[in-house]
């Protein structure tokens, strides 16, 4: 190779913009560094651009992040499952009408079997007249996940063999844009020959000087923007890092960010979705009207016998007065779907025993589409819970009713919950359920709307 080629890729910002005045930054000093050089320069991201729990993701269903993208001129991106399921098929389909990027991802389809158009299983990137770079992208097969929403996502193991190969007869080089973890990127490393480069996401993995599987690069840039990846591309691949907390930020992309939001905030302000004619307070740590509300609304919407729900899903209380979109945004800002999940009566005690201890309670979350701070309280419709106090100020749980019905070790009962208890080992009665139901696309805020207007 007679001039090294720079790659820079991130991944897993979720509209985490506080660094991205940052990234833009550097990214743009770079590439005038770089064209003064006659170098290459080469950037992808690697999905989950995307998460809703921001206002300007939320208000323009991502749209805004494909113009932030654009601006910094990515030359592919993948999408991960921020993209993938958080938003309908239709906002799916035109999410990337605007992008000046090629957008990679091999293992999804329509569900007829076709490619939707605006997608591409590879890209070839010309660097020179003797230099071709090869970018493929596959991301997270959440099978069922996908169906609902009416596409087809397949294995990327069963794919990558013969398109790796397809490719390779195409470039000199080939890199893979892979939303499917650590775990997997290192059994494509170690099963599939034929990849130079695996740039990761999804787990947000840090990786500061990548890591090599055979003969595969390893990369992986965390999450939230924290960091930049730069792979230079010689004799053979360097992996590094760079931290953004100590770049300085780029004042335009600053102030762009700045107008987006104003503009974002004002958009959801203007939706009104319900009148309340009185207060609905919230308690993290006991049960409260506005959690109540809640339970009793994913109990209706999901046709269950119980509702069932943390009530630290809501980060506040709503005023007498109109509600907005906006307000429910803010004290709902959660990528989370409601489920129905069947479980037989000595299941769902071991579940109510466990959320009733205050470890539970007070337990810091992470993941799962939360964007809260701890779990909460646990609060029920259907449900009634008869207590006694003990002497050590606790209280126990002695007997349990569904409706007026004492709970039953063997009668099964439909749960109407959350999906974020089905993916986590918060309770394994129910991750391990066999049967299970997701309502998609609706989040709990859109529970929240249909219920408060009819209120």
């Amino acid at each position: 190779m007679k001039q090294p080629i720079y790659i820079y890729h991130t991944n897993d910002v979720h509209s985490h913009f506080e660094n991205w005045p940052k990234i833009a930054g550097f990214l743009q000093q770079k590439r005038k560094e770089h064209a003064q050089k006659g170098e290459t320069m080469l950037l992808f991201d690697i999905g989950d651009f995307i998460d809703r729990f921001h206002p300007i993701t939320e208000a323009t269903r991502g749209k805004a992040n494909v113009q932030l993208l654009n601006e910094l001129g990515y030359d592919a991106v993948t999408f991960g499952n921020n993209e993938g399921i958080t938003l309908d098929h239709k906002e799916l389909n035109t999410l990337y009408e605007a992008a000046q990027f090629p957008v990679v991802a091999a293992n999804v389809f329509e569900q007829n079997g076709k490619r939707p158009y605006w997608l591409k299983p590879y890209t070839i990137i010309p660097v020179s007249d003797t230099l071709r770079i090869g970018v493929i992208g596959v991301t997270v097969h959440f099978t069922k996940f996908y169906e609902l929403l009416g596409w087809t996502v397949a294995s990327p193991f069963e794919l990558l063999p013969s398109l790796v190969k397809k490719v390779r007869e195409q470039a000199d080089v080939v890199v893979l844009l892979s939303h499917l973890g650590m775990t997997d990127d290192e059994t494509i490393a170690q099963t599939i020959p034929g990849i130079d480069i695996i740039l990761g996401g999804h787990t947000h993995h840090v990786l500061p000087e990548g890591k090599w599987v055979n003969d595969t690069l390893l990369c992986g840039a965390g999450k939230y923007g924290q960091y930049i990846g730069i792979v230079e591309l010689n004799e053979a691949p360097k992996a590094t890092l760079i931290e953004t907390a100590t770049l300085p930020a780029c004042e335009q992309t600053k102030q762009t960010l700045q107008v987006l939001e104003q503009k974002s905030l004002r958009q959801l302000e203007q939706e009104r979705v319900a009148e309340l004619s009185t207060d609905l307070p919230l308690q993290w740590f006991e049960p409260s009207p506005f959690a109540e509300l809640l339970a009793s609304a994913l109990r209706e919407w999901c046709g269950g016998d119980i509702g069932m729900v943390n009530a630290g899903v809501l980060l506040g209380p709503l005023s007498k007065g109109p509600v907005t979109k906006k307000d429910l945004h803010c004290i709902c800002p959660h990528p989370i779907n409601p489920c129905k999940v069947y479980l037989k009566g000595d299941e769902l005690k071991e579940v109510i025993l466990q959320a009733h201890t205050e470890k539970m309670k007070h337990l810091s979350v992470r993941g799962f589409g939360f964007r809260g701070k701890v779990m909460g309280a646990m609060v029920y419709d259907g449900v009634t819970l008869q207590t006694e106090k003990l002497a050590d100020g606790t209280t126990h749980i002695r007997r349990i009713f569904i409706d007026s019905r004492e709970i039953h070790p063997n009668e099964t009962y439909a749960v109407a919950t959350i999906d974020m208890f089905t993916f986590g080992r918060f309770y394994p009665e129910i991750q391990r359920a066999p049967n299970k139901i997701y309502y998609m696309p609706e989040f709990l805020r859109d529970v929240l709307a249909w219920k408060l207007s009819q209120c």
